[in-house]
Parts: structure tokens; sequence; C-alpha cells
């Protein structure tokens, strides 16, 4: 097993990382309410249903990271573990560290991934995650690269920061009439059925 990992940049030394032997790469993969940057030529991975991962990265630096919300935004919110859970502050969050690490904004290329409707009988939180993100990069005056958004797919996505390359899997949906569960689970075992179409490049 692979063990040497470059240390991880200043404040994400929780986030969970492995070595990825068919990727042959360490793989970074956060969860919802996480952000993850980094200098170094590895992958950030995330599972994404309703929620929003957006993918900004200095093209020139080779600097650049991914975070994962759940909701739009809460303004009311202090400053906690669970702050990066709402878009407005998952977005400041990546941007500044990014910045605070070397990267420039006048630099930045941007990738939105996410925001489906994946369970039934769930109001469309995942269009209110899309518009949300489409606004605040229109306000903040950056503009998406790539994006691929919406639809009833839950998708799992692997970032590399220093190349500024997205993969996308879309996965099939599973069906569950019963109570509703929280979407990180419900993600989980999606994860783990390992059903899906082909792997899109963005």
């Amino acid at each position: 097993m692979k063990t040497d990992f470059k240390q991880c940049l200043s404040g994400f030394d929780h986030i969970k990382r492995y070595w990825d032997r068919g990727r042959d790469s360490v793989v970074a993969k956060i969860l919802p309410g996480e952000v993850y940057v980094t200098k170094q030529n590895e992958l950030i991975s995330t599972v994404l249903g309703s929620c929003i991962s957006a993918c900004v990265y200095d093209y020139k630096m080779g600097i650049g990271g991914m975070n994962h919300f759940m909701l739009p935004a809460n303004n009311n919110a202090g400053i906690d573990s669970l702050s990066c859970r709402y878009g407005n502050w998952a977005m400041e969050f990546l941007i500044n560290e990014i910045i605070k690490n070397g990267g420039s904004r006048d630099n930045f290329k941007i990738k939105i991934f996410g925001g489906g409707k994946i369970i039934k009988g769930m109001g469309d939180i995942g269009e209110g995650n899309i518009m949300f993100v489409s606004q605040y990069l229109k306000n903040e005056g950056f503009l998406v690269e790539s994006h691929d958004v919406g639809g009833p797919w839950p998708r799992k996505v692997l970032f590399n920061p220093t190349s500024g390359k997205a993969h996308v899997k879309k996965l099939r949906s599973m069906h569950n009439d019963t109570i509703q569960q929280r979407e990180f689970k419900y993600l989980h075992e999606i994860e783990e059925q390992d059903t899906h179409t082909d792997i899109e490049l963005f």
C-alpha cells in the first residue's frame, strides 16, 4: 500500500485521504459540509445528489479545491464546523482558502456539479442550489467554465485542481418510497451499489 502522502495544506488534515491504486493517485474524499484545497497533484472526490460542488482552481498556479454544500444560504448561521453546509459559507471559504494559499481571483476557473432531484416526495432542493450558485458566481464576477447540473441522477465527481480536469459519473437512482432518509445516507447506499453510466470528462 502506498503511504508516502505529502502533507496537506494547513486546516485540511481532518479530510479523509487514501491511495487509489487504480488511479495511481492520492484521493481526498469530502462529505457534505466539507471543503478541501490542495497544491498537490491529487484528486478530490465526492458524491452528490441535490447538493452542489464547486470546483475552483487557479489555472496558472496549479492550486484549487472543491466544496460540497447542502443548502443555498443561511445568513444567520454562526461560523462553526457546520457552516459549510450552506452555499454562501462554502463558496466564501473555498475561495478565501485558495487565495490564502497563493491563488489569484483573476486566474480562477470554475466548474459546477450536482443539484439533482433524486428523492421522490422532496421539494426540488437541487434547483434551489443551482440557482444560488449561479447567482453567487454572477455577483462575484466569475464565469463558469463547465457544468453538469440538474436531472434525476446522483453524481460521483473526481477533480484534479492542478490540471482542472473533472470526471463525472452519473449513478442510477435507487427508488425508495419508505420514510425519507437523510440524503447523505441515501447517497452512501447509492455509491455502494456502484451502478453507473459512463464517465464524462469536464
